[in-house]
């Protein structure tokens, strides 16, 4: 049997301004934005070539604003995905590794999969961090 994790609920204080971050700013593709009533309203984006979507709203169950932490993004190719932050005028920090144990400034010297780094916010505070690394079938453009 199969376990995925398809959805993933990130606490918002306002779905407007969350759904321009990751749909506008982010460019995440916006799968449903539903509305039955006032108290009630789920927007789900999808990262291109994601299995798991990013749900926020009203009414859900969900943590205090801000409070999603660790995270991360897989990304074949740091660089571009850092100059898609910059070109979105989204901050981050990065690029950075790890040499025993401790975070360094740059790129992982090595190249290294799993081994490069950079971390953003959303406007309430949910942090993410991007991670470069390739798998089988995922190639470097």
């Amino acid at each position: 049997m199969d376990w995925k994790l398809e959805v993933l609920v990130v606490p918002v204080s306002d779905v407007d301004r969350a759904k321009e971050f990751y749909g506008g700013k982010l460019g995440f593709p916006v799968d449903t934005d539903f509305q039955p009533n006032e108290g009630f309203r789920v927007v789900q984006v999808t990262p291109p070539g994601s299995a798991t979507s990013i749900v926020f709203g009203r009414g859900l169950p969900q943590g205090p604003p801000g409070s999603v932490k660790g995270n991360q993004f897989v990304v074949a190719d740091i660089r571009q995905a850092t100059a898609h932050l910059e070109a979105a005028g989204i901050e981050f920090t990065g690029p950075v590794h790890f040499e025993d144990g401790r975070m360094k400034p740059g790129h992982d010297p090595q190249d290294q999969d799993f081994a490069t780094f950079a971390f953003f916010d959303d406007p309430d505070g949910n942090s993410w961090a991007i991670q470069q690394g390739r798998r089988d079938g995922i190639s470097q453009p």
